[in-house]
């Protein structure tokens, strides 16, 4: 193909194809709400970008060149593949039937997406969702670099490029195993909680970000002070470490629930501290939100966690 092709544009093709079938100039132009001049123009540069006459004036009216023949039958199958082009996408805009694309935060990717989305699955058949877990800057990343469609984070991100929308709460509570000393202690100071073995989650981590905040805002503390036992990249390692002895944390009552519910794990509230949060569901502000990305997003929005865990 010759390389000066390359350059031809829709507009050109498109006013040789009215050219050739209104015959003149003046109705083509008519035809495609220009002037004739600019009708002309878009002929000669595309004559120019070809390196060949497309058309000659006759008594009858304009005929086309052999090199314009070829460009036409060209341009006449270019604009049939972009009209079906727009019947696929329009009707796949209106089916109900997909797949969704999530990026998720280890909190809503382990312990709240699996029985949300079982539960849309149930009413929504045709719809599929791929999750991807990370922590909260890595689901940012994902979103923002369109590797991902929708994004689930354990903080509220302020950025232009974004639409976030607060969902479901969560509080960020002081977990032992049942052999720790504390176990029985109606509560415990925010001092003693600094000088005891502590394992933490990994710079990167929601969790870790809301519990350094509400440190700087509400005490004299900063997790950098705390007797740091080590850290680690997930909620499911933290509470092994926890169990094993290793120390004690601070997670989402999401992630420990069932380890409370059955008594391996139990709460100890910290004077005068409540650390609360709001999971939030994150897409690009510019995402053209199809049919079946819309009807997933409502369910999102409407679906509601056991209230005890929300308080």
């Amino acid at each position: 193909m010759d390389r000066g092709l390359k350059n031809v544009t829709i507009q050109q093709m498109e006013s040789l194809i009215n050219l050739v079938e209104e015959r003149s100039f003046s109705r083509a132009a008519k035809k495609m709400c220009l002037t004739q001049p600019s009708l002309t123009k878009h002929i000669k540069n595309l004559e120019g970008e070809v390196g060949a006459r497309m058309v000659e004036r006759k008594n009858t009216g304009t005929i086309l060149t052999p090199e314009g023949k070829i460009l036409y039958e060209c341009a006449k199958r270019m604009f049939r593949q972009i009209d079906d082009a727009g019947e696929k996408i329009s009707r796949m805009k209106e089916s109900e039937s997909g797949s969704v694309y999530v990026a998720a935060s280890s909190i809503p990717a382990t312990y709240i997406l699996p029985r949300a989305l079982k539960t849309f699955k149930d009413i929504h058949s045709g719809i599929q969702c791929h999750v991807k877990a990370n922590d909260s800057d890595s689901t940012l990343g994902m979103i923002l670099d369109d590797e991902a469609e929708m994004g689930f984070v354990g903080r509220e991100i302020v950025h232009r490029q974004l639409n976030t929308i607060p969902l479901w709460k969560d509080r960020l509570v002081l977990v032992i195993p049942a052999s720790h000393r504390w176990h029985g202690r109606e509560k415990v100071s925010p001092d003693e909680v600094s000088k005891e073995p502590f394992v933490s989650r990994e710079r990167g981590s929601a969790t870790r970000k809301v519990l350094e905040e509400y440190l700087s805002k509400n005490t004299n503390l900063d997790l950098s002070g705390f007797n740091i036992a080590c850290e680690l990249g997930s909620s499911e390692a933290i509470k092994e470490a926890v169990l094993d002895g290793l120390g004690i944390s601070i997670i989402s009552i999401h992630a420990v629930k069932r380890e409370m519910e059955s008594g391996l794990l139990f709460e100890i509230p910290i004077e005068n501290c409540s650390i609360e949060r709001n999971f939030y569901v994150i897409y690009k502000a510019g995402f053209g939100l199809m049919k079946h990305h819309g009807i997933f997003l409502d369910f999102i929005r409407n679906y509601e966690l056991d209230a005890r865990y929300e308080k």
